[in-house]
C-alpha cells in the first residue's frame, strides 16, 4: 500500500512538472512580446525590467534582447553593466558592429581587453561560423563512422585510419580553436596578483568592465591572461561570460 502511495506521489509531482513548464514558457512569452513592444515605443526603461525578469526567470533572451538592455545601461552611465550586455549578444551572436561598440566604450572609459584590429575582426568572422563549422564536422564523423561499421568487413585499414585521422583533426579544431572563456570586472579596484593568494605579489589594479581570458580556477581565485602573462583575481571580482 505504501508502495502504491509513492508511485502516486510520483506521478502527482511529474504531471505537476510538465503542466508547470508549458504555462512558465507561456508566460515567459508573452512578457517579451510586451517588453519589445515597450521597447518600440520609446518605453526603454520599462522594457528593461521586463527583460531583466525574463533572465531572472531563466527565460531565453536572444542577442537583440541584450543590445537593448545594454543601451539602458548606458544611457544610465553605467558602462560596466553595458560591457557585460553586450557582451553576452556577442558570445551568443559575434557581429563586428557589436565589438566595435564594446571597443568605443573600452577606449572612452580606458579599460583593457578589447582590441580593435584586424587580427580580432579576423577572430570575429572565424567565431561567427565556428558553430556551423564544428556541426558539420561532426555530421560528418557520425555518417562516416556509420558507414564504416555497416561495411567493416569489407572496409580496409585504410578506411579506419584516414577516419582516425579526421576524427583526431576534429578533435583538435574543437578544443584549440574554441573561442576562449572570458570574464568582465565586476568592482573597482579589484587586485591581479601574481600568485593564488593575498599574499603574493600585486600585479595592477583591474577597472570595473575590464576584460580577461580566463585561464582557469584555484581556489577562489581564477588564473587570467595580463599583458602575456598568468595573473589572479578572486571569484567575486570576476563575472564570467557564458
Amino acid at each position: 500500500m505504501l508502495k502504491i502511495r509513492l508511485l502516486f506521489s510520483l506521478f502527482f509531482f511529474l504531471a505537476c512538472r510538465v503542466e508547470a513548464q508549458p504555462l512558465q514558457s507561456q508566460n515567459i512569452t508573452k512578457l517579451l512580446s510586451r517588453a519589445d513592444s515597450l521597447f518600440d515605443a520609446g518605453q526603454a526603461e520599462p522594457a528593461y525590467q521586463l527583460y531583466r525578469q525574463i533572465r531572472e526567470q531563466g527565460g531565453h533572451q536572444s542577442p537583440q534582447q541584450l543590445l537593448r538592455m545594454a543601451y539602458v545601461q548606458e544611457g544610465r552611465n553605467q558602462y560596466p553593466a553595458a560591457l557585460y550586455y553586450l557582451s553576452l549578444a556577442q558570445a551568443g551572436q559575434p557581429r563586428q558592429d557589436t565589438w566595435r561598440k564594446m571597443a568605443a566604450l573600452a577606449q572612452e572609459h580606458r579599460l583593457t581587453g578589447y582590441p580593435d584590429t584586424w587580427r580580432q575582426s579576423l577572430t570575429i568572422t572565424f567565431r561567427r561560423y565556428y558553430n556551423r563549422l564544428l556541426q558539420g564536422l561532426l555530421v560528418v564523423a557520425v555518417v562516416a563512422g556509420t558507414l564504416l561499421l555497416v561495411r567493416r568487413r569489407t572496409a580496409g585499414r585504410a578506411w579506419w585510419t584516414a577516419y582516425g585521422a579526421y576524427l583526431a583533426a576534429t578533435a583538435v579544431f574543437l578544443n584549440l580553436l574554441a573561442p576562449p572563456r572570458v570574464g568582465l570586472v565586476a568592482r573597482s579596484h579589484a587586485a591581479l596578483m601574481a600568485g593564488p593568494s593575498a599574499g603574493a605579489a600585486w600585479l595592477t589594479t583591474a577597472a570595473a568592465g575590464d576584460r580577461f581570458a580566463v585561464q582557469g580556477k584555484q581556489d577562489i581565485w581564477y588564473r587570467v591572461r595580463w599583458k602575456g602573462q598568468d595573473a589572479y583575481i578572486r571569484t567575486p571580482d570576476l563575472v564570467l561570460i557564458d
